[in-house]
């Protein structure tokens, strides 16, 4: 088997994305320019990713999609809690 290098760069170059989209939520507390449907759909592409490495195509290309998951989590979890603080704002 062979290793799937241009599936490992694109992973790689998308997930060079999401510490500054996690870094930005952080640091403005708001969802300004966020979309949580956007958020929800690449999360469960990564999801499906790892199910398919898991069960039909075994390598070491997984950890991109379980590292990708994980930053897409942590941003949709800050994207929670900033609505959260905005509603509480508002209120």
């Amino acid at each position: 088997m062979s290793f799937p290098i241009f599936e490992a760069l694109m992973l790689i170059c998308f997930g060079a994305a999401w510490p500054f989209s996690i870094w930005r939520s952080y640091r403005s507390g708001t969802n300004s320019g966020k979309s949580l449907l956007f958020l929800c759909i690449i999360d469960f592409g990564y999801l499906c990713g790892i199910l398919h490495k898991l069960f039909w195509s075994p390598d070491a290309v997984l950890w991109l999609y379980v590292v990708n998951f994980v930053m897409v989590s942590i941003d949709l979890a800050f994207y929670a809690h900033n609505a959260r603080r905005q509603a509480s704002n508002h209120a």
